[in-house]
């Protein structure tokens, strides 16, 4: 028994200084940075941000591979299957790291076992805006226009929290749409736009060229106070309506991946997030970060605890797997 015990400690041991090893040579080829999402949302552009700071830190390509569909579940299940060895990591959104779970029954990955969190790298509130050829400026309007149409109006929703996001909203506000899914804000505005839907749930980073340009007019904002890209737009919770949330996006790796690659990664990232040209590019898709991003033993935690919250938020607004 003990002679077992000493080659399992040997074992251990081994491994240990195996993956030290790795991670100083660590990286030798390019790293595959998976993003769940259409080319040209939020979580696509603020992955496209930060890439080449990290590939210039690291010394080696880091390639941003979109692989959307199924509010990003497709993405989830590839990375969890992947090598956890730092060659393939992924942008870990709200929806796909927290709300699939109470949206879906077939999720095929868990958020939690199936990944090693790094950190966060952004996070932005929410806006439901409105074609030009919808007559609502404010979302006491808009609410009298569903009210009058119940059931007969469509949502576009960009993923799973801005599902939750609206859902929630609806039942503040006792209205009821039918949601229609895309694959990034990036469509989902274009048919808020183009009067194919009555209303985007969308990220409000991707949005602000739109908003400024005139092709879409904001309702409301979901954060707790107004957004700092919008001041000037009211948050629905001001406007009446006892409701608020935002979006989050973090750098996750699949489980089992060394700690010492992803301290590594860890360090880098926050590295990057510390520039100031690079924080002003984030700021400028709409996004907020923390300079220092969040050290994995901090992100993990949160996670979890968010991952609690809003499973019971779905609970308590009547949202049942499908």
């Amino acid at each position: 028994m003990k002679m077992q015990c000493k080659l399992l400690a040997a074992f251990a041991a081994a491994l240990l200084v195996c993956a030290d090893a790795a991670a100083q040579t660590y990286p030798t080829k390019p790293i595959r940075w998976v993003v769940g999402f259409a080319a040209g949302g939020g979580n696509d552009i603020l992955a496209r941000v930060i890439a080449p700071r990290v590939a210039e830190r690291l010394g080696q390509q880091v390639l941003v591979d979109n692989k959307a569909g199924a509010d990003g579940r497709v993405a989830a299940e590839f990375v969890a299957k992947a090598a956890p060895d730092g060659y393939t990591i992924m942008s870990g959104a709200s929806g796909q790291m927290v709300y699939n779970m109470g949206l879906y029954k077939d999720v095929a990955y868990d958020p939690i076992k199936s990944f090693a969190p790094i950190t966060m790298i952004g996070y932005t509130q929410l806006l439901f805006a409105v074609g030009p050829s919808i007559p609502a400026g404010t979302i006491k309007e808009f609410v009298a226009l569903a009210k009058a149409k119940p059931g007969a109006l469509f949502y576009a929703s960009a993923g799973s929290p801005h599902v939750i996001a609206f859902a929630l909203f609806e039942k503040e506000a006792g209205i009821k749409l039918v949601n229609v899914p895309y694959k990034g804000d990036a469509p989902a505005n274009s048919a808020a736009m183009s009067g194919e839907v009555t209303v985007a749930a969308t990220g409000l980073g991707n949005a602000l060229p739109l908003l400024k340009a005139g092709k879409l007019r904001a309702l409301g904002t979901t954060g707790a106070t107004r957004s700092q890209f919008a001041p000037n737009t009211p948050t629905v919770k001001e406007q009446g309506v006892d409701f608020e949330g935002v979006a989050w996006t973090g750098v996750f790796a699949p489980a089992g991946t060394p700690q010492p690659i992803l301290d590594r990664l860890y360090a880098v990232l926050a590295g990057v997030l510390k520039e100031p040209a690079t924080n002003e590019r984030i700021l400028g898709t709409g996004y907020e970060t923390n300079r220092n991003g969040i050290k994995p033993a901090e992100f993990a935690p949160w996670h979890k605890a968010q991952l609690a919250k809003w499973t019971k938020v779905m609970k308590d607004i009547g949202i049942k797997p499908q």
